[in-house]
């Protein structure tokens, strides 16, 4: 497996018997045991991956991901991080701006912020927010932020916030979304669109961003990132993700998902190498730039056979 590219981007070179020539390849991390994280992103940075990413639900036993992925930005020098996705409603602009800010300075502009609505009530009766009308919240969240981000004054009364991120105008922005008023928003304020959906409903996603992207007379194209959950190994890391995996998606408090949404999404997960391979390509075939694979289960051994499996 050959590694190219550069300015922080790993493209993986795909073997010509998957029929695949070019895809960045990045890995979600398990939640479990967030000190491992720490060996999981060297180990990942030293290898042939392009992000590293990390979840965000307030209700659950899962480490803070900006506080997280500052720690792992500092154990590595060529990986990008990436919150998959944070729930920015949840979270006051101003502060969330300048976390996010220096985060991207700390990292060298290897942050990627991918940003969502989040499903579970629970998470936002804990934040003390109303989940009604969420997304235009997140649109104003969204304007505060890229205000913040291009130096000017928050308000009348206030200053600049700092520090400047890397970039100007701020971080990559990429967000989850399912539904129209969600993909107008990436045309509007992202960068691109992070895909959680099954394999059979990214090929109508991605074109929808695009035709968006144009609509909003946005130059270039989209960035589209596919995210896919997978556990690679012997039996106990496989059942050990699939506990980890059905225990994040159960309760009863998701505002938006069919009942059988949880076993639905158990079922899905990747766990042969056939079944990655396939992936790759079936996500290649519509347009993905990458495909992040999500790890539930702890066994590091899984990051060599990732890579293993798309040499």
């Amino acid at each position: 497996m050959a590694v190219v590219g550069a300015g922080g981007e790993c493209v993986v070179e795909l073997a010509r018997t998957t029929g695949v020539s070019l895809m960045n390849v990045g890995l979600g991390l398990p939640i479990s045991d967030p000190p491992l994280l720490l060996d999981w992103a060297r180990s990942a940075d030293a290898g042939p991956f392009s992000t590293l990413a990390l979840l965000d639900r307030l209700v659950y036993d899962n480490p803070e991901p900006l506080v997280m992925l500052a720690a792992l930005a500092g154990v590595t020098s060529r990986i990008r991080v990436q919150t998959e996705v944070l729930l920015a409603p949840l979270r006051e602009p101003a502060l969330m701006a300048k976390q996010a800010a220096t985060l991207d300075r700390l990292s060298g502009g290897r942050l990627t912020l991918g940003i969502g609505l989040g499903g579970r009530r629970d998470d936002y009766l804990a934040a003390g927010v109303d989940s009604h009308g969420r997304g235009a919240r997140l649109n104003e969240i969204m304007m505060d932020m890229r205000r913040i981000w291009s130096g000017e004054p928050y308000g009348e009364e206030s200053g600049p916030i700092g520090p400047a991120p890397v970039r100007e105008g701020g971080p990559e922005i990429l967000f989850g979304a399912l539904k129209p008023a969600a993909i107008e928003r990436i045309a509007r304020f992202g960068d691109g669109l992070l895909s959680a959906s099954p394999l059979t409903e990214m090929d109508r996603l991605f074109r929808a961003t695009e035709q968006a992207w144009r609509s909003a007379g946005r130059s270039g194209r989209p960035k589209l990132v596919a995210q896919l959950n997978a556990a690679l190994g012997p039996e106990p890391t496989i059942e050990e993700a699939r506990g980890h995996l059905h225990r994040y998606y159960s309760g009863p408090h998701y505002m938006d998902m069919p009942p059988d949404y949880t076993e639905m999404v158990v079922q899905r997960m990747l766990t042969t190498p056939d079944e990655v391979r396939d992936a790759v390509q079936q996500v290649t075939d519509v347009g993905a730039d990458e495909i992040i694979f999500y790890c539930w289960s702890v066994d590091m051994g899984q990051i060599d056979r990732f890579a293993e499996t798309l040499a």
